[in-house]
């Protein structure tokens, strides 16, 4: 299946059914009087998270959804029939937004969770409603309102506990094959994983985590190089990211370098990003020696003056993995205690998430206000250098990486 994490739908709530004028006409009663009946109000439309869904595929081809109309009034008081609501079902963890105003319309984080994106027309008045003693053949109806129409974009933003980070072929979606039961692609060549991937992580008895491996960060994706920004905006909703280190690299690249090229791509698309709690992982670590293993992680830790946790592992043999998914769950456990027991954590954390939520948002703004400049010919290729366009409709193009 297609991994679609953005789309933009229209959604029209049902017109409010009319009002019927009737009078009674039966034999022997020449005068019965109004008897025309109220429309129906028209159908609504929710948007509800399912949690069997993981990607906004069924919305790439079909983008407008109608809710049915609500039937007109009829004679003998008969009121028309309500319009049926329209449920549409996204995934957990799916942004709503106003395409027109860029207005958050809601989050859906919580299986079941529904938000009702378009309202329904209300029901026009019959006759009857108008009589009175002074009016008693009243010829007064009203009609039932238009249905909301609206413009949606649709924002899927993984959800997982842990969020992976690392040049393409650092072993990011080996460690997610050695901790996890997901199987996600792994080759003896290098290739860019081009969807993220989750994993649950089992440490123990009725103790897991979810885990994702964020795809395509290479120097300028904050600036549309590779599959650009596609992904990054995945990273708001992670508590913890894990910084895969590849030591011994191809290419004889400096680790210290690879590590310095993530975290200014992650500054340049968002600054509070980089506030996060970030641990690193040297991976790889089999195909050195125990003194070069030391020597290239006492290297790496001073030349970057890290004070966070420091993990060397082997994805590939297993080695160092267990280790590290019980120190990630024991982290998120802790985390989670803290946040019910320090309410000026749990308000600063709030204010993180919302921090690195705006400032992706605004970011990712701004990168399209550029392309739409550029397809309007009002900016000029030699102005707009450092992006590149690579929105294509069938997918991104796959980078390789030697």
């Amino acid at each position: 299946m297609k991994f679609v994490d953005e789309v933009a739908i229209t959604v029209k709530a049902g017109d409010g059914g009319n009002g019927c004028m009737s009078f009674r006409r039966e034999k022997f009663i020449p005068k019965g009087g109004p008897d025309g009946g109220d429309g129906g109000d028209g159908g609504s439309i929710f948007l509800e998270a399912d949690v069997n869904l993981n990607t906004l595929v069924d919305y790439r081809y079909t983008r407008r959804f109608n809710a049915q109309r609500g039937e007109n009034g009829r004679g003998k008081d008969c009121t028309g029939a309500k319009g049926e609501d329209m449920v549409l079902l996204v995934p957990v963890g799916t942004t709503i937004v106003d395409a027109g105003t860029q207005e958050i319309i809601g989050d859906l984080t919580e299986p079941g969770q529904r938000l009702l994106v378009a309202q329904g027309g209300f029901h026009g008045l019959g006759n009857t409603r108008y009589k009175s003693s002074v009016n008693r053949a009243p010829r007064q109806t009203s009609n039932g309102s238009l249905g909301e129409q609206r413009d949606l974009k649709l924002e899927l933003k993984v959800l997982a506990d842990v969020g992976l980070l690392g040049l393409p072929n650092a072993g990011k979606s080996t460690l997610i094959r050695a901790i996890s039961a997901a199987k996600p692609k792994v080759a003896d060549y290098p290739f860019t994983t081009m969807v993220p991937n989750l994993g649950v992580v089992d440490v123990g008895q009725l103790r897991s985590f979810v885990i994702a491996d964020i795809p395509g960060v290479i120097a300028g994706a904050a600036e549309g190089a590779g599959l650009g920004t596609r992904f990054l905006k995945h990273l708001s909703r992670t508590r913890l990211l894990l910084h895969l280190v590849d030591m011994a690299p191809m290419d004889q690249s400096d680790p210290v370098e690879a590590v310095e090229t993530i975290i200014h791509e992650l500054g340049k698309f968002s600054p509070a990003l980089t506030l996060r709690e970030r641990w690193l992982v040297l991976n790889k670590c089999d195909q050195l020696l125990e003194d070069e293993q030391q020597a290239i992680l006492d290297d790496v830790v001073e030349r970057l003056e890290w004070d966070g946790p420091v993990f060397v592992i082997s994805a590939a043999e297993r080695q160092g993995t267990d280790e590290l998914a019980k120190s990630v769950m024991n982290w998120l456990d802790e985390r989670t205690q803290r946040l019910l027991d320090d309410e000026d954590y749990a308000k600063a954390q709030a204010e993180l998430d919302q921090a690195i939520e705006d400032e992706a948002r605004a970011h990712i703004q701004a990168l399209d206000d550029r392309k739409a400049l550029r397809k309007q010919g009002l900016l000029n290729d030699e102005d707009d250098d450092d992006f590149d366009d690579e929105d294509d409709e069938d997918g991104p193009e796959i980078i390789y990486v030697r």
